[in-house]
């Protein structure tokens, strides 16, 4: 399985910014913005909750298995991976969510003097701090489940250099 860059997930965010932005002042222009729905942080923030959780189960689960504790429970390699995998998807559709918002917000600065916007671009910079979250508890999560061999740069069967 690949790690998870952050280069990937920062262009994901800054293209998705970008046409956020440029979609939103096209939308403004013609008639009236979609609103950020106030839902945004809050759902997120529990995605974020949830990995969090997820990791901290899974390290003191490994650190049991490792020290030996007597009833130790084992960890599935496969559940492990289904939470790698689970982390990885939300860390990339937060990266997209969080520029959505993003430039959604960046438009939304031009407007603060109306209230009802000013409460849009508030949502939106809580929604862009939930979707970092979200994405550091992902990358947490995937180096809790990390492997020791897989920090080995030498592939099976290599002669270890020297």
């Amino acid at each position: 399985m690949k790690e998870l860059r952050i280069r990937v997930l920062a262009g994901v965010f800054v293209v998705a910014g970008v046409l956020s932005w440029a979609g939103a002042r096209l939308w403004n222009s013609v008639g009236t913005l979609p609103s950020v729905p106030l839902a945004a942080p809050i759902v997120l923030a529990l995605i974020a909750a949830v990995l969090l959780s997820t990791a901290l189960s899974l390290r003191a689960r490994f650190r049991a298995q490792r020290e030996r504790r007597p009833g130790a429970k084992g960890v599935d390699p496969l559940m492990a991976a289904r939470a790698v995998v689970f982390g990885q998807a939300s860390a990339l559709v937060a990266a997209l969510v969080a520029g959505m918002y993003g430039g959604t917000g960046v438009f939304l600065l031009e407007l603060l003097d109306i209230p009802a916007r000013r409460d849009q671009a508030l949502y939106a910079a809580f929604s862009v701090l939930a979707g970092i979250a979200v994405i550091a508890a992902a990358m947490f999560l995937e180096r809790v489940c990390k492997l020791p061999e897989d920090d080995d740069e030498n592939p099976p069967g290599a002669e270890p250099a020297a």
